[in-house]
């Protein structure tokens, strides 16, 4: 047997790796490094969802515009002239759209995502990525339709000659909040429908009707002062009233009682996660 020294030059230049994926071990191992290793993947997923959304379509990119503009003129015609509802002195067509904008990316975000992981189960099964990934995808997905609809309401405030104030320059932070509001109640309905399949029946239900208690078509100055606390319990209040704070400077909607609704985004969106961490165990079995 030769006894020769091996010539290092006749290697391979690929060396195998061991990976081992193991389960969280705590209730706090959110692995959220995980999310920003695979954020190409993340990135494609926004990019497909946004491709899948306009193909094949007649209206393409324009349903991004008339769907809330559509809505407002409705909301006007209901409940600016006939319901007659006080906005604070901002024309109406102009108070319903600043609602209507982060409502839409809301709506659009959680009923799209419930439905994100059961959608994706032959990739959910078969490939190993942070399942996080999918319902985030569904509310940056959503940002492109916001960010046209963004660029109408500019419009129609230089039509009502409504300048904007210095709290402008906060419109990117209440679009942050917005994002997170939106996928914070994502991250459990997601989870949820893996186990419970008519979570995506549920959903639109659910969205009608959160859609009465957001002051988007009136202002929460007409809730009584005493259940204003209660009222802002809803996270979706923060941010309607935050975005006409920052685009009118409307300061009546926009008080302490902010911070309540920050808060319970806050809280549902890290219980969210650990949430969604434990029941991810469990997805490839269940879906």
């Amino acid at each position: 047997m030769s006894s020769d020294p091996i010539d290092g030059s006749n290697l391979s230049p690929f060396v195998l790796k061991e990976i081992v994926i193991e389960p969280p071990k705590s209730w706090f191992s959110l692995r959220l490094r995980e999310v920003w290793a695979y954020r190409e993947l993340l990135l494609f997923f926004v990019w497909r969802d946004i491709k899948v959304r306009y193909k094949q379509t007649v209206l393409g990119v324009t349903w991004a515009v008339l769907q809330p503009l559509l809505t407002m003129v409705l909301f006007s015609f209901v409940f600016g002239k006939l319901a007659k509802i006080p906005t604070d002195g901002i024309p109406y067509p102009i108070f319903s759209y600043a609602g209507l904008l982060p409502w839409q990316l809301f709506s659009r975000t959680i009923t799209d995502s419930a439905t994100s992981l059961v959608s994706n189960q032959n990739m959910v099964t078969k490939i190993f990525f942070p399942r996080l990934i999918l319902p985030l995808s569904t509310g940056l997905s959503g940002l492109v339709d916001f960010g046209i609809a963004l660029l109408i309401l500019f419009g129609l405030m230089v039509y009502y000659t409504t300048i904007p104030t210095w709290r402008i320059l906060l419109l990117p932070f209440l679009i942050i909040f917005t994002i997170f509001t939106s996928m914070s109640i994502s991250l459990w309905l997601s989870a949820l429908a893996v186990r419970y399949r008519d979570i995506k029946f549920i959903t639109p239900f659910i969205v009608q009707a959160w859609l009465f208690i957001t002051p988007v078509a009136y202002s929460s100055s007409l809730i009584p002062e005493k259940w204003q606390w209660l009222y802002n319990l809803n996270p979706m209040t923060g941010v309607v009233d935050g975005f006409r704070w920052v685009l009118f400077g409307q300061a009546s909607n926009f008080n302490n009682m902010i911070f309540i609704s920050i808060g319970v985004v806050v809280f549902v969106w890290i219980t969210g996660l650990i949430f969604f961490q434990r029941m991810e165990l469990t997805f490839a079995d269940m879906i």
